[in-house]
């Protein structure tokens, strides 16, 4: 393979070395479409004769597929630079992935990995687009997971494109690329991977790339993809070792995550721009900064913006260590079963508040607790111009059921004489004896439940419970406020904040709250709207120290 320059020099142009043509099709080079005979083998042939082509005069090859289902059985093939798959659309041509001969080894359509074949920013492949087909990884069982059954699995690429695919129920992650330069990711439906992932490995996401590889500037950009039901993240960018520098040059745009455990995570990057993408129905949260990833390093320097985070299992937003800053503006943060917005301290990652965080601007309702908690020490934090509105729907009081009247199904519960108020169970947990499961909304006498793990039929950690077994439900927190400071809050601008409860039946208790675990030191608390909460506009069990605390509309403490 030839080196390549990642320099603006003008390449020289060559004539194409004969035996390897600069488009063909695979059907003409041994493979089939037959949905029976195994194409691995004339495929990796072909990929390897494209790749010395290729490697000889510097001119990208195309392998056409045209409709056909090509079963790639017991090998991944490793790729080469300057070799493109092309199908004629998901649905069309589906690559159909098993290891039924070789159960020990996962079947990847395609990889080039520092580990199996040296890749790294010397031996890196480039040129490749993979465009306009399936992967069906549903074929390929493990005994153990293995991080490597992925559909795609390619690290350390220069100019790769991923368009138009639909890859699904691989036993880790769909399209799972690390360090990928200059690269683009558009288009890409992902759907039911990481079905081997217990939800706590490594990978097992929709589309997970590994980010550091090339310094503190890797060129990505994520845009229209969709990723359901997958078993980590829909969508996540992971630092992969601890002393490399967090890289700039990420972009998520317009993109959809639902079902996931997390819908999209910032496991490392510094700058990641997350914009207008819709983050609905995860099981932990919506968008997550945390230091959860193989390094253990957390995103900062991020912004996510024009957003809608609504009805995820826990939080909307979910703050884990960031060193900061990060700047959440112009999102709708709306029925989550927890928080809309959450700092907190996950155990590990940075341990020194959160710095220069800002939340301007954005629309936070009917979430189950607080609109924006703050539960781990931020400084210089700016929460300005939001409106929080109609906040702590977990109002309802402790609950128990048994008898006749009680029935359990796979994602419900049903107690017909129950008086349940609308959502007012929201994100807690029912219990049946030493069975769990979460409840993600509720009627007068149901109870709707999250899935277990993402994919899953299920939202029994056991099995479904028989009918008429006794249930418990805990209590709500007696305080749901708009904004709670539960740690130390230094130094920070909470400023033009509109905060109300306006239905009849309200359920945020108080515009702002600081518990005796927060303060609020040299802190400027002007402009703020609080009229119109359910018990009253602050609740200071802090007292702030310093600072200023002006203009607040009937802030009579």
């Amino acid at each position: 393979m030839p080196h390549q320059d990642l320099s603006t020099a003008t390449p020289k142009r060559l004539t194409p070395v004969a035996g390897a043509p600069l488009w063909c099709d695979a059907r003409e080079f041994g493979l089939r479409g037959d949905g029976v005979t195994n194409d691995q083998p004339a495929l990796a042939a072909l990929v390897d004769r494209l790749g010395e082509g290729y490697a000889a005069d510097g001119r990208a090859r195309v392998i056409h597929c045209p409709p056909g289902i090509y079963s790639i059985r017991d090998a991944g093939t490793v790729w080469r630079s300057g070799v493109s798959l092309i199908g004629a659309g998901p649905g069309a041509t589906r690559f159909l992935l098993s290891n039924e001969g070789n159960r020990a080894d996962p079947t990847p359509l395609a990889f080039w990995t520092t580990v199996q074949h040296g890749a790294s920013r010397d031996r890196y492949i480039a040129d490749c687009t993979f465009a306009d087909f399936e992967i069906d990884g549903s074929g390929v069982a493990m005994v153990e997971y293995n991080y490597l059954a992925k559909g795609l699995g390619l690290q350390y690429v220069v100019r790769g494109v991923f368009r138009n695919l639909y890859i699904h129920h691989t036993g880790a992650t769909g399209l799972g690329c690390d360090f990928l330069q200059d690269s683009l990711i558009d288009g890409v439906v992902v759907v039911g991977c990481g079905r081997l992932d217990n939800g706590e490995e490594m990978g097992g996401a929709g589309i997970g790339v590994g980010i550091g590889g090339w310094g503190d500037v890797e060129r990505l950009t994520i845009a229209n993809c969709t990723t359901v039901g997958n078993g980590t993240n829909g969508i996540f960018l992971e630092l992969q070792k601890d002393y490399w520098t967090p890289p700039r040059g990420y972009r998520i745009i317009g993109c959809h995550s639902q079902a996931n455990r997390f819908g999209i995570s910032d496991w490392g990057a510094d700058g990641l721009i997350v914009s207008a993408c819709t983050l609905t129905g995860n099981l932990d949260a919506g968008f997550d900064v945390s230091g959860n990833g193989t390094a253990g390093v957390a995103g900062r320097g991020g912004i996510i913006s024009d957003c809608v985070i609504d009805r995820n299992v826990r939080d909307g937003i979910s703050m884990g260590n960031t060193p900061g800053p990060y700047t959440v503006r112009g999102n709708r943060i709306s029925a989550n079963g927890a928080h809309g917005y959450h700092e907190h301290d996950l155990g590990h990652g940075h341990r020194g508040a959160a710095a220069d965080v800002v939340i301007d601007g954005n629309e936070f309702w009917d979430n189950g607790l607080d609109a924006i908690r703050i539960d781990r020490p931020m400084t210089d934090a700016v929460v300005v111009n939001n409106r929080i509105r109609n906040n702590g729907r977990r109002c309802a009081p402790a609950a128990t059921g048994g008898g006749e009247s009680v029935r359990y199904h796979h994602r419900s519960v049903t107690d017909r004489t129950a008086h349940w108020p609308h959502d007012g169970h929201r994100g807690k947990v029912v219990w049946v004896g030493s069975r769990m499961a979460v409840v993600v909304s509720n009627t007068d006498t149901d109870l709707s439940l999250a899935e277990v793990r993402a994919d899953s039929p299920t939202g029994w950690n056991e099995d479904t419970p028989p009918p008429g077994a006794s249930y418990e439900l805990p209590a709500a927190p007696q305080i749901r406020a708009g904004i709670t400071v539960n740690a130390p809050f230094d130094s920070a601008t909470v400023r033009g904040n509109r905060i109300w409860d306006h239905r009849d039946e309200q359920t945020q208790t108080y515009g702002l709250w600081i518990t005796r675990a927060g303060s609020c030191v040299s802190c400027r608390i002007e402009d703020n709207d609080l009229a119109g909460n359910a018990v009253g506009a602050v609740r200071l069990d802090t007292p702030p120290v310093g600072g200023r605390w002006d203009r607040n509309h009937q802030d009579v403490d």
